[in-house]
Formats: C-alpha cells, sequence, structure tokens
C-alpha cells in the first residue's frame, strides 16, 4: 500500500505542468547561484556576479510587487517607487538616526510603506478616468522634493549613507553571499505571497474588477474594498523590499528607490516578462536587469559606428526593449506558455476589457494621466 502511495506521489510530480517544473528548477538553481557562478567565472568574477543577481532579485521584487495591483486589477500605478522609497528610507533613518536594529527597523520601514499606500489609495481608488494614474504619478514627485528641501533630515539628492548590513559578517565574499541569501529568501517569501493571494478568491475578484468592475459590484461585492487591498498589499510587498534592500546592495538614494524612471522601468519589467501572472514580473524583473548590465561589459565593437556595445549599452537596450514590447505585448511568459503549448504564434488571446493587451491598457492609463496633468483643455 505505502509503495502504491509514493508511486502516486512521484506521477503527482511528474504530470506537473511543464511550467511548473521549470520554475522549480529555476528556483533551485538561483538557490545554487552563489555556488555555481563561482565556478563557472571564478572566485572574483563569481563574487560580483552574485552582488548583480542580488541587485536583480529586488529589482523583481519590486516588479511583482506593481503586478499584483495593476497587472490584477487595471489599476494602473505610475509612482510605485514612492512605496520603495518610503520603506527604504524610514528604515534606514530609523535605524542611523534612532539606533533601532536592522529587523525592526525594516518591519517599521513596511508598515509606513502600507500607511503611504493608505492614505494614497483609499481616495484615489475612489475616483474615476484617469486620476489613479494622475495621483500616483505626482505623488513621488513631491515627496523626492520634500527630501530635497530638507536635505538635512534625508540627504537630498545623494541620499544617507548606507546602514549596516542586515546580517553583517566579515569579509567581502562572505558579507556578498549573506546578502543573496537575504534577497532570495525575500524574494520566495513574496513569490508565495503574492502567489497565494492572486491564486485565491481574492484574486479571482481582482481579476473580474479589471475587466467589468460594473459585473463585480452588479454580484454584491465591493470593488472598492479589494482595490484598496490589492493596493495596500502592493505598497507593503514594496516597502518590505525597499527596507531590506538597504540593508544589503542597496543605498537609500533617490536614484536607487524614488525618481520616476525607477517607477518606469519597472513597469517595462512587469509588461515585458507578462503582465497580470506574478512570475511573468518576476521573470521581466530579473531579465531586465540582469540584460541592462550584461550590456554594459560586452567589449565587442559594433561594425558601422566602430564603438563598443557597452558605450551603446543604453540606446541597444532601449532597442531590445521596444522590439519586445511590440512583438511580444502579452509578455515573454505567455509567449513562452503558449509555444509549450504547441502555438505558433506568440500574439497573446485578447482579454475581456476590451480586446487590449497589457501594453496598451498601461499605455492608454498613462496618456490618460498626461492630459489630465495637461487640464480638461488639453485637447482644444
Amino acid at each position: 500500500m505505502s509503495e502504491d502511495v509514493e508511486r502516486s506521489r512521484r506521477f503527482e510530480f511528474v504530470s506537473f505542468a511543464p511550467r511548473y517544473q521549470i520554475g522549480f528548477l529555476a528556483l533551485v538553481l538561483l538557490a545554487l547561484a552563489p555556488f555555481w557562478l563561482r565556478m563557472l567565472l571564478g572566485e572574483g568574477q563569481g563574487i560580483l556576479a552574485v552582488v548583480t543577481l542580488t541587485t536583480a532579485l529586488f529589482f523583481a521584487m519590486f516588479a511583482m510587487s506593481w503586478d499584483v495591483v495593476s497587472g490584477y486589477t487595471g489599476q494602473i500605478s505610475f509612482g510605485h517607487a514612492l512605496f520603495f522609497g518610503v520603506g527604504g528610507y524610514g528604515s534606514a533613518l530609523l535605524n542611523l538616526e534612532f539606533g533601532v536594529t536592522p529587523v525592526v527597523a525594516i518591519l517599521l520601514g513596511t508598515a509606513f510603506a502600507a500607511l503611504a499606500g493608505v492614505l494614497i489609495g483609499v481616495p484615489a481608488l475612489r475616483l474615476e478616468g484617469p486620476y489613479l494614474s494622475l495621483i500616483t504619478l505626482v505623488a513621488p514627485l513631491i515627496l523626492l522634493q520634500l527630501f530635497i528641501v530638507f536635505s538635512d533630515t534625508f540627504g537630498g539628492e545623494l541620499g544617507l549613507p548606507s546602514p549596516d548590513p542586515v546580517l553583517p559578517v566579515s569579509g567581502f565574499t562572505g558579507q556578498a553571499i549573506v546578502d543573496y541569501y537575504v534577497a532570495f529568501g525575500l524574494f520566495v517569501l513574496i513569490l508565495g505571497i503574492l502567489l497565494a493571494v492572486t491564486r485565491s478568491d481574492a484574486g479571482s475578484i481582482f481579476t473580474a474588477i479589471r475587466e467589468d468592475e460594473a459585473a463585480v459590484a452588479a454580484a454584491g461585492i465591493n470593488p472598492a474594498k479589494f482595490k484598496i487591498f490589492a493596493f495596500v498589499l502592493s505598497a507593503a510587498i514594496g516597502g518590505l523590499a525597499g527596507a531590506v534592500f538597504v540593508y544589503t546592495v542597496g543605498k537609500p538614494q533617490p536614484s536607487q528607490l524614488l525618481v520616476m524612471s525607477v517607477s518606469v522601468e519597472v513597469i517595462i519589467a512587469s509588461i515585458v516578462g507578462g503582465m497580470g501572472t506574478i512570475t511573468g514580473a518576476a521573470f521581466g524583473g530579473l531579465f531586465f536587469s540582469l540584460f541592462r548590465e550584461w550590456l554594459s561589459t560586452v567589449t565587442t565593437t559594433v561594425p558601422v559606428v566602430n564603438v563598443q556595445v557597452a558605450s551603446l549599452d543604453l540606446l541597444l537596450f532601449s532597442l531590445v526593449t521596444l522590439a519586445l514590447l511590440f512583438f511580444l505585448p502579452g509578455g515573454l511568459l505567455r509567449w513562452g506558455i503558449a509555444r509549450g503549448r504547441g502555438i505558433v504564434s506568440g500574439e497573446p488571446k485578447p482579454v475581456a476589457d476590451g480586446g487590449q493587451t497589457p501594453l496598451e491598457r498601461t499605455l492608454d492609463a498613462y496618456r490618460d494621466a498626461m492630459e489630465a496633468f495637461g487640464g480638461e483643455d488639453s485637447e482644444r
């Protein structure tokens, strides 16, 4: 009898969809990355690669935090850097100015980010049209200006000094490995939490709100309550990632946490990976960060212009990103799943909200926000 049970368990594992098996293997590879990177690249280059991968893991966490609200409920946010900054700066200030231990400071920084989500999300999510996008677009700009005005406290554009590591050890190599596993553990935790939420009944309601909010309300469900829940959860997750980031490979600086480019890059990474899937956002974040870093190290000379690839890294990266957004608007994850199922075309299936792809929905929201920012008479 026990042999039959064991055989059935093995059969259940083998019968998992290929994408689940690939996801499990990817996590195993990430868990062993400090070992195989040093074996392949050598000790010195391998450790530098570990640091780069640690940064990519945090960027993937930022992307996942955005995806849980914008990808699932369709409430497009253009200012998620606000929550990264509140979590990172809040935890760093508590540690540097008040001597709060890193773990407690991280928890409080996460709570500050969640509170910021409540303060912005509760009024904004009850508005119609582009006003949510407009508010999230302006909020981090206001916070950045406050940081510059009160530079004695927040360090201005240069930011604050780096706090001590959350788990300090001696030596650069040892610290890099410890920081990596802190990031990897947090990455797995956030991935598990967001997958559990989005695969639950709440996640089904998130998707239903994105597709037809009026139908959700007609069914007796309060859409505003679930949109606020998604927004606050997203803010807390982003704040948690930002808080831990400044104690590992990051610094409490606007250029790393708060500027508009951070919010835009997170959106692009989520769409490239596969908006509205969580795992797609995680993959997109890793791909976005690692590919950009790899381009900056390529010394091959481009024949026509006689310039090294590393000197054109931002241009080439932008062109590749535009190509991916144009040819795979549904994201790399959906395209990969479609190819795995034997579908020749990489085009995503139309979604229920007017047949728009995630990229089209995001661009429409940004366009509406810009028009609202320019005033009611901007089209006249």
